[in-house]
């Protein structure tokens, strides 16, 4: 008489049923369902159905109506495609987003029957009402409700079972779509572009040549990338390349993995660029079951992530071993071999336990969350519960211990401990690499769960480079998909290893040298129901991926990315994302609507071919970012990339995390889940004033445009209103003025050329009065029997005898005792000849002496005049200081005045 009872407590009993008769909850809701005549049409299952909605390569293989979404009363068409179950509104056919959710992200669903009792005095039977509920790895809990006699909820249910759980990888719907346009790199090549950036050698990229000729082993004066495991031989779920210490040779790292856990060595994960800290990650030690188990080369390898200190001691620096384990879970461990180091061995360490509990309590404590928050929120799937539906103000039922009670169900859950503990313990990674500039090496049992969540946050808290876009997909490549934390495995998808159902080409593989592609997903028929192998296969999935990102979510803002948010929620100016983009990154993770999360290693991703045979996540993110740029929701508005360009160190106090809305109250209370209405607010203002801004750049431009439009209006206007006999008068007036403003400038223009030609005509004297002036001065010289040049630069050449002697123009001054017949030219206004004697006992080296000594009869041999009142030396006094006028000197005959006073002595 009992129907399958969800943890909820859904109630099939007589007693329940009257209690939800007098709530008016599921009666109210499916109350028309007592109409038992059907369509044929209805109970069909139209595989040729076209909606608008599907996606690429999306096909419908199950489709039922009448369906009503229990949780909001909303009735509609239920599609279960080979990616979805889709939820569409009646008439209008919007998808409703709370009952449309990806089949990978069903973690699991289940029929229901609820038996109403008939009413007294009837004898016709009430029919029972039939429940579909469908529990989803995202917080969710839908319930559908289906008419009755009708056969829509067994084919979905039928339609769900076969395509759910594919037992075979190459049934997922990413690849019957490919790539498409969100196409995949190389992410070998990305995670080696990461590799340079740590090692300093930024400026280098990474290709696949590189790759394959093996030529990426770089280093740096502390660090290497080494290639030993690049066939994956040693390591099968470490990436190709490692980065070890400098001094350890390839044989030493094989020996030391041979000593850790699934052979899982430490290797460095992240290198501080100035103190030279690293932060390393591994497995545990295999220490024995008397844990006295040592390897000489894993204690040589340790021992070098302690490089010597930058200090002038020389000092090494101190080393911590951060065990995520609790003490007594790494002790538990020893009767399989494991165990956990022990101080002593290995130099200047310390080991840290930080109690983190494992996989198995992590998932009990998200399943009692999502109870919790199906149990009080807004938008129940079971409205007996649901104690805040329909604006009940009796919350609680008034009664205080239920208030209670449902206050402590949530930290009953656990979930937000575990939070917690993966925020401290990163938090103290971090400050002792930033403040101690120790070293810290993080290991858990086998090293990809709890090592992942403390190493990729505290990462994320070191450095700010992780915080945006590029970074954080590096941060995420890194230490979750190169260092093989197993995806399949956790989130319970099919995995490569150990698959009968792999293809027959794949099998045959002697080597990692090539990938086959997967065949494409067949039609419906090849879904086959999962066999599920073992319990323990089913036991290991867990959320832990989805814990790291909530955590870095809030704080960069939930358990990684819940971690995440937590963070952001903390230090809202760090981070270049949003908290609505690590919403869309996790759903895209659960749907499998990509490849870049599947398969348990690189390995695995590398032999089926993922990058070629699907599409990108992070392609896909980017192209909606890209439509909006930094207005998109996936960018933080209050991201300031200089108010955080160092490490984040936050208190422990500050490390009380709390629900995170956007995703954990999305589905069960929409309303109060707009956490982020405030970035949205400001993100509008933020469009708002690019706009003005733009349109204050504009407006002078604009306001010329508008006062020209405005000025031609005018007078348009103007030439309109006017009557046409007043047109041509003033036309002619207009004009008149314009021709007399012509000539005036016209006249004045030629007053001007006339002043012009006055001025060329005296300039035209002046020359001629010079040229007149040169020749007479030319002449007289000539007339001592010299002959003169005229050079261009001012000075003047004078011929004796062969003998030529030039004189400056500048050097011819009146000062002249010494010198006889200087020619001057002192001023050009006034241009006059100096001539003067000297004394006959005076030896003058002058030109013009010289031609007297030579010429002169009269001179004795001593160099002395015989007769000092000759005629030349009375003429020569009278020439002296005597400015002679060069037109009467022009007709001077020098020659004949000179003899003539000679032939009278």
């Amino acid at each position: 008489m009992s129907a399958p009872r969800r943890s909820t407590s859904l109630r099939d009993s007589a007693s329940d049923s009257e209690r939800m008769e007098g709530t008016g909850s599921w009666d109210d809701a499916l109350g028309w369902f007592k109409l038992e005549v059907q369509h044929p049409a209805s109970r069909s299952v139209l595989h040729h159905a076209n909606y608008k909605c599907l996606l690429e390569a999306e096909r419908v293989l199950v489709e039922g109506r009448g369906v009503v979404l229990i949780n909001t009363d909303e009735a509609g068409t239920l599609i279960v495609t080979n990616f979805r179950l889709i939820f569409l509104s009646e008439g209008m056919e919007n998808i409703i987003a709370l009952g449309t959710i990806p089949l990978a992200t069903i973690e699991k669903f289940s029929k229901m029957v609820v038996k109403n009792q008939s009413a007294p005095r009837h004898s016709e039977k009430t029919p029972s009402q039939r429940f579909l509920q469908v529990i989803g790895k995202d917080m969710r809990i839908v319930v559908f409700g289906f008419r009755p006699k009708t056969k829509q909820r067994r084919a979905i249910y039928n339609g769900l079972l076969r395509c759910t759980k594919p037992s075979r990888l190459w049934d997922l719907y990413a690849f019957s779509c490919g790539p498409f346009k969100f196409t995949n790199a190389n992410p070998k090549e990305r995670l080696l572009n990461e590799y340079f950036r740590l090692l300093g050698k930024g400026l280098c990229r990474a290709s696949m040549d590189m790759i394959d000729n093996g030529s990426y082993t770089m280093s740096n004066e502390l660090w290497r990338i080494c290639n030993v495991n690049s066939n994956y031989i040693m390591c099968p779920s470490y990436p190709f390349a490692l980065i070890v210490p400098k001094s350890i040779s390839d044989e030493e790292v094989i020996q030391a993995s041979n000593f850790r856990s699934k052979g899982r060595l430490p290797v460095v994960s992240w290198c501080h660029p100035e103190t030279g800290a690293v932060l390393a990650r591994s497995s545990q030690p295999l220490v024995g079951l008397m844990m006295n188990m040592r390897s000489n080369t894993d204690e040589k390898l340790v021992a070098e992530l302690c490089s010597q200190l930058g200090d002038e001691k020389k000092r090494r620096r101190k080393l911590y071993i951060a065990d995520a384990r609790p003490r007594k879970n790494a002790l538990a461990n020893v009767a399989m071999g494991g165990g956990s180091e022990s101080s002593s061995n290995y130099f200047q360490s310390e080991v840290v336990f930080f109690g983190i509990d494992n996989i198995h309590s992590m998932r009990e404590s998200l399943s009692r969350l999502r109870d919790y928050l199906d149990a009080h929120g807004t938008t129940s799937s079971d409205g007996t519960l649901s104690l805040l539906r329909h604006g009940g103000w009796t919350w609680g039922r008034g009664n205080l211990s239920n208030m209670s009670a449902s206050v402590s169900t949530l930290g009953d859950s656990g979930w937000l401990i575990h939070v917690q503990s993966v925020l401290a313990g990163s938090a103290w990674i971090a400050a002792r690499i930033a403040l101690e500039s120790a070293s810290v090496l993080v290991h858990c049992s086998d090293g990809w769960d709890r090592t992942s969540q403390l190493v990729a946050l505290a990462n994320l808290l070191l450095d700010p480079y992780y915080r945006t876009f590029t970074g954080f997909q590096a941060l995420i490549e890194k230490d979750w998909l190169a260092f093989g934390h197993p995806f399949a495995e956790r989130g319970g998808m099919p995995t490569v290893s150990g698959s009968s159902d792999r293809p027959p080409d794949l099998c045959r593989q002697s080597s990692v040298g090539s990938f086959p592609l997967p065949p494409m997903c067949q039609s419906s028929g090849s879904f086959v129901p999962p066999t599920p192998s073992s319990s323990h296969a089913q036991n290991q999935q867990s959320p832990i991926f989805l814990q790291a990102i909530i955590e870095s979510t809030r704080r960069i803002g939930l358990k990684w990315i819940d971690c995440v948010s937590q963070l952001l929620r903390m230090y809202p100016f760090a981070f270049e994302f949003s908290s609505a983009f690590l919403v869309d990154l996790l759903d895209c993770v659960l749907s499998c609507r990509f490849g870049n999360f599947f398969c348990n290693s690189e390995k695995e991703r590398q032999q089926v071919g993922i990058s070629e045979a699907c599409g990108c996540l992070w392609a896909y993110l980017a192209d909606l970012r890209s439509s909006e740029g930094r207005y998109h929701v996936h960018c933080n508005p209050f991201y300031s990339p200089l108010k955080h360009n160092g490490p984040l160190l936050p208190p422990a106090a500050a490390l009380a995390p709390t629900l995170w809305p956007q995703f954990h109250l999305r589905w069960a209370c929409p309303s109060e889940a707009q956490a982020g209405e405030l970035e949205a607010q400001c993100r509008i203002m933020s469009i708002k004033f690019s706009k003005l801004q733009k349109a204050y750049m504009l407006f002078p431009r604009l306001l010329g445009v508008i006062c020209s439009f405005n000025l031609s209006l005018a007078v348009f206007e103007g030439i309109i209103m006017q009557k046409p006999s007043d047109i041509w008068p003033a036309a002619k007036e207009g004009a008149e003025k314009k021709a007399k403003e012509t000539a005036i400038v016209v006249e004045s223009l030629s007053a001007e050329l006339r002043n012009e030609k006055q001025l060329s005509s005296s300039a035209m004297a002046l020359a001629k009065r010079a040229s007149k002036e040169t020749a007479a001065i030319k002449r007289a010289v000539q007339s001592l029997g010299c002959k003169v040049h005229y050079a261009s630069g001012g000075d003047t050449t004078v011929d004796i005898e062969t003998s030529p002697v030039k004189i400056s123009q500048k050097s011819v001054s009146s000062s002249t005792r010494e010198s006889v017949g200087i020619v001057q030219h002192e001023d050009k206004s006034d241009p006059s000849v100096s001539i003067s004697v000297a004394a006959d006992n005076v030896v003058s080296n002058n030109p013009f002496g010289r031609v007297c000594d030579t010429l002169c009869p009269l001179r004795t041999r001593d160099g002395g005049c015989r007769w000092p009142d000759a005629g030349c030396a009375q003429l020569a006094s009278q020439f002296i200081g005597v400015k002679a006028d060069y037109e009467a000197l022009d007709s001077l005959s020098i020659y004949e005045g000179y003899f003539k006073t000679v032939s009278t002595l």
